[in-house]
Formats: C-alpha cells, sequence, structure tokens
C-alpha cells in the first residue's frame, strides 16, 4: 500500500519553506504521496498557547542563523524579508482556496509565495507585492482577491488549523506517516525513513 506524508504548513514559517524545498523529492523517491495541508500558525499558536521562535530574542537570533545553514546544506537560497515575520492569512486563504478550487495550481502558487518571500525577500503581507507577484506566476490578482473572501474558502482554513490543533500540531512545519508527527524541517530524515518503512 502507497503511503503519504501530510505537510500542515504556513508559508510565514521558514522551516516550512526548507521542508517545502526538500519534501517533493523525500516523497518520490519513497513512492509516496505527499499531502500539503495549509493552516494559520498564528492559530494554532493561540490554540496551543505556544509563540514564534523569534519572539524570543536570543532564540530567534539563533534561529534564523540555523536555518541559514540548513539552507547552505539543502542548496536553497534563504533571505527572508526586512520585515519577517508576515501577517499571512491571505496568502494561506489563497492556498486552501487554490487546493479547493484550483488543485493543479497548488504546486506553482507555493513556488511563487514560498520564494517570494524566503528567496526573493519580497513583502508578501503588501497586496501589491501579492499581486506583481502571483501575476508573474501566471495568477490572476482579481481571482485571487475573490478567493481570500470567500467564506467556504475561509472556513476551510479554520477546519485544517482546528484539525492540526486536535491532532497534536504545535508548529510548522508538522509531518504525519501512519499518524506520526514529525515537527520541523530538521526532522526529514525521519520523514524520509518513515515512509521507507
Amino acid at each position: 500500500m502507497q503511503k503519504s506524508v501530510e505537510c500542515f504548513f504556513d508559508v510565514g514559517s521558514p522551516a516550512a519553506y526548507l521542508a517545502w524545498t526538500q519534501l517533493p523529492r523525500i516523497a518520490a523517491e519513497a513512492g509516496a504521496n505527499l499531502i500539503w495541508r495549509p493552516m494559520l500558525l498564528g492559530g494554532v499558536f493561540k490554540a496551543t498557547g505556544n509563540i514564534s521562535p523569534v519572539m524570543v530574542a536570543a532564540k530567534g537570533r539563533w534561529l534564523m542563523h540555523d536555518l541559514a545553514r540548513w539552507a547552505t546544506r539543502y542548496g536553497v537560497a534563504f533571505q527572508p524579508p526586512a520585515n519577517f515575520p508576515i501577517n499571512t492569512l491571505a496568502l494561506m486563504r489563497g492556498a486552501v482556496g487554490i487546493q479547493i478550487r484550483q488543485p493543479q495550481d497548488l504546486a506553482r502558487y507555493l513556488a511563487a509565495v514560498f520564494e517570494g518571500i524566503f528567496a526573493r525577500s519580497l513583502a508578501l503581507d503588501d497586496p501589491a507585492v501579492v499581486a506583481q507577484v502571483l501575476g508573474d506566476a501566471g495568477f490572476d490578482a482579481a481571482t485571487f482577491q475573490a478567493l481570500t473572501g470567500d467564506p467556504q474558502v475561509k472556513q476551510a482554513l479554520v477546519a485544517n488549523t482546528e484539525e492540526a490543533v486536535a491532532r497534536g500540531v504545535f508548529g510548522a512545519p508538522s509531518m504525519f506517516v501512519d499518524e506520526v508527527l514529525h515537527f520541523g524541517q530538521d526532522r526529514l530524515d525521519f520523514v524520509a525513513a518513515a515512509l521507507r518503512n
């Protein structure tokens, strides 16, 4: 039976970005399905009493240097925007909406957004910048705007976030293989092993 890895993520998480750069290859090598599960990290933090590591000054400084080391190891760009962390509500509604309405375009959307934030240092909490980045990636800005305001899309993001919390998620990325939670991009070797076994 083919295995799957579910990845609960928020595009505002630099660790989720790094996981995104590696998970497709890991899943392909294992012959596994990769299921992206958009959630709102702020909602997870609120529900679990957790906070972003960057809110703890010393930890935040260390973490950004550590993530840069991981990016070097993976051979990917890593340059967060100056205004990091950013508000990702619209972007995550967009991820859910595209997953529901245009699932064939989700990979292109995630590439545009993740790379925009963490490889190109773009302030994707600015609607004008979002419109430009998505337009360059072949998305219509007006359609995207309508999608982020759609009540069904809003509810789907809430439902994903609530499901994540109910399953024990407290941060991003959180990956499940056989209902076992693997947290953090630095646990991808455990994900790969679980998919092989």
